[in-house]
């Protein structure tokens, strides 16, 4: 009867309906399954295969370092394999500048660079695996910084909350999905969450590498911005302490591109040939910054293209470009030094210190590193390469440290650097 065939119609739509249904939750709880079996199994693993991503506050160009990484914490042990520079296609480094600046970027920018950037960041993966002829689904884990757009340490009062702020593009989670590839990124918004500035985060990398028993050891970082980690004979990590000085090769930078147009001062040439003009110099060393208080951190909020910008407005007919350069290099050496006498030094048994170990783009700027030998002196000052840490690699090489310290449960801020309440476990894992 056609009432029964209707009955027998609707009763095995409703079976089929009912399988897929349940097809469906047993293929989602399989895949859920083996992505968290993966995971465990990652976490487990002895050796792993970690690539270290960083783009620092030039964006010129991403540096992407492969390593072997055994244990963790104070057992962790490491060996760079490959280390590939990976660079932005020309004028991406001008997009993103003028977008990182107040009232000068948008929404909908932001939102599209979170994305391309990954995608550079995904290339750079891949252009290192090929580098080091490994294929990609030998890498257990990434680590990426992402690309700093705004960094905000300072405190603001908003709608009744006290915050900090900062903002990495290069969304994780893309990265991950492109290569396939677990990823740990967005390392600094925990710490911030805690209350701590969410910088600087390298000076747990220099407390896991470069401690030391019979040494006063400081590690300097030249980048963009300079940053120093003060690490005393014997010290736990409750000891370590490390802020940002100021500029690295920020304004240094800045002014060659403007005045000379070219991206750097190859090996210090151009300073070296320039004199100091003393009143720019005072000028420069007026900045508030330099009397702040601890913990601080900066970035190109302070020290990018409106700071330049004052400089050149200072600038008459008559000051030769190679003086300007001078200056603004001997303006970061001192003011290095400046912040560890001023800050870090009284640290020290009998004001002391036995090494500085510098690392990043200004150690291979000649006239930088002959000014701090001058400032430093009798201190033995050295390259993260004479210890077998690149320079060229090693903020990659932390955040490939961090990554794993991530997925092993380990705290990696530290609160007498950051300012955070409490230690925490940083990043955000993306499958």
């Amino acid at each position: 009867m056609p009432g029964n065939e209707n009955s027998v119609k609707n009763i095995m739509s409703f079976y089929y309906i009912f399988r897929r249904i349940m097809c469906m939750m047993i293929e989602h709880n399989l895949t859920r399954h083996s992505t968290m079996t993966h995971l465990e199994k990652l976490i487990r693993k002895k050796e792993k295969l970690v690539v270290g991503l960083m783009s620092g506050t030039s964006v010129d160009s991403i540096d992407a370092v492969l390593v072997s990484i055994t244990g963790n914490g104070t057992s962790t042990r490491f060996k760079q394999i490959a280390f590939h520079t990976h660079r932005y296609p020309k004028g991406y480094q001008k997009f993103v500048l003028k977008n990182s600046l107040p009232r000068s970027g948008s929404v909908d920018i932001i939102s599209t660079l979170n994305i391309l950037s990954a995608q550079y960041f995904t290339d750079a993966v891949k252009a290192l695996a090929k580098k080091a002829r490994i294929p990609l689904g030998k890498i257990d884990l990434i680590g990426s910084h992402g690309q700093t757009v705004h960094h905000l340490p300072e405190y603001q009062n908003l709608f009744r909350k006290k915050i900090r702020s900062t903002l990495q593009i290069g969304d994780p989670s893309t990265i991950a999905k492109l290569t396939g590839i677990v990823t740990v990124g967005d390392f600094r918004t925990g710490d911030m969450a805690l209350g701590g500035q969410g910088a600087p985060l390298v000076p747990y990398f220099d407390y896991l590498t470069f401690r030391s028993t019979n040494c006063n050891r400081a590690l300097l970082n030249i980048g963009g911005i300079s940053n120093i980690t003060l690490l005393k004979k014997n010290c736990s990590v409750t000891d370590v302490n490390a802020f940002d000085t100021g500029p690295g090769n920020m304004v240094i930078d800045g002014l060659m591109n403007k005045m000379y147009n070219k991206p750097f001062d190859y090996q210090g040439n151009i300073a070296s040939q320039g004199k100091i003009l003393s009143g720019l110099l005072g000028a420069l060393l007026d900045h508030p910054y330099f009397l702040r208080s601890l913990p601080k951190s900066t970035g190109r909020e302070m020290f990018g293209s409106l700071f330049i910008e004052k400089i050149l407005k200072k600038k008459s007919n008559h000051l030769r470009y190679e003086d300007i350069i001078a200056t603004a290099t001997e303006f970061t050496a001192l003011t290095i030094y400046d912040q560890f006498n001023r800050y870090l030094r009284k640290q020290l048994k009998n004001n002391v210190l036995d090494e500085l170990i510098v690392s990043g783009g200004g150690s291979k700027n000649k006239t930088m590193m002959r000014a701090l030998q001058r400032y430093f002196s009798p201190t033995q000052i050295v390259t993260s390469d004479s210890l077998g840490v690149s320079s060229n690699a090693k903020e990659a090489l932390c955040f490939a440290i961090l990554a794993n310290e991530t997925i092993s449960g380990k705290s990696s801020n530290i609160p007498n650097v950051t300012g955070a309440k409490q230690r925490t476990v940083l990043g955000k894992i993306c499958l």
